[in-house]
């Protein structure tokens, strides 16, 4: 594998911390594979469906941000692009902003996708969790809102009511 700052990139398990059991989300999606990566990296989209947008070169080892889009600025959860193969595969290191540089911190997400005709099946999994932490029962909570929310917002235009949502 070329040198591509990836291989330096640790995670809590290189540390030989405690992790929680993987999250695993499948969802299936009525828009094509390069319509949904885009959904999970296009600024306007990310916004529009999660409340942040990602922000990145989107190279292995390259930072991204997941940044508020209310105009603040504030980061709240930030990594480092692990592997990335348009459309299919992508994998990100994930800890809040002020924990992002501590390995047993940071937890992996893969993101999978798998082409279906005109549909896609996408594979989530959240892991090296810590156990009970905030972070933890926050992701096992929230992505289903947020991939939910992006299904929605391909297939129909427009996105879920949030306001009805249990806050997390």
């Amino acid at each position: 594998m070329p040198d591509n700052g990836t291989a330096e990139i640790k995670t809590r398990a290189s540390t030989g911390e405690l992790c929680a059991p993987d999250f695993v989300y499948t969802i299936f999606i009525k828009a094509s594979a390069e319509k949904v990566w885009n959904g999970l990296i296009d600024r306007d989209l990310t916004k529009a469906y999660w409340g942040h947008y990602n922000e990145s070169d989107w190279q292995p080892g390259s930072r991204w941000n997941h940044v508020r889009s209310d105009g603040s600025g504030k980061i709240d959860t930030r990594g480092r692009i692990v592997e990335i193969d348009p459309p299919r595969k992508m994998v990100w290191t994930w800890a809040f902003d002020a924990e992002a540089d501590q390995p047993e911190k940071l937890s992996r997400v893969t993101y999978e996708l798998t082409s279906l005709g005109p549909d896609t099946k996408l594979t989530v999994t959240h892991s090296e969790l810590e156990p009970g932490s905030r972070m933890d029962i926050g992701v096992r909570e929230g992505w289903p809102a947020v991939l939910s929310n992006l299904k929605s917002l391909l297939e129909t235009g427009t996105v879920l009511s949030e306001e009805l949502w249990p806050k997390t």
